[in-house]
């Protein structure tokens, strides 16, 4: 299921990349498996468990920047994902969960177009 799921953001970021070329849209590349010493590492610069797989880096009127989650199909939030999120609404950051491409693509027109 990982892979369709990266499969998704990636067809996510490639359209992203051609509307919006003057934006900043970033992932979070805080899953997959590595060695313990490599999870340690990671911890101690501050990969933090449950951060969103992406980051706008754009403030609209209502929010200062937009986090998404991508989920494939019924993927569920993590208790740390769901922290993550109640933790980005606290500091004004809308945080959102996209299943498809068009979930995508209507968040990131939504949410650009609202200045």
């Amino acid at each position: 299921m990982k892979h369709n799921e990266s499969k998704l953001q990636i067809a996510c970021v490639n359209w992203f990349k051609l509307q919006y070329p003057m934006h900043i849209l970033f992932s979070i590349p805080n899953g997959g498996r590595r060695t313990l010493i490599e999870a340690k590492i990671l911890k101690a610069e501050g990969t933090m468990s449950g951060v969103a797989d992406l980051f706008l880096m754009y403030g609209n009127k209502e929010h200062n920047g937009l986090f998404i989650e991508m989920k494939y199909e019924k993927g569920r939030q993590s208790d740390t994902q769901k922290l993550f999120e109640r933790k980005c609404k606290i500091f004004n950051y809308k945080y959102t969960i996209c299943y498809t491409f068009s979930d995508f693509q209507n968040t990131i027109n939504e949410y650009i177009n609202n200045k």
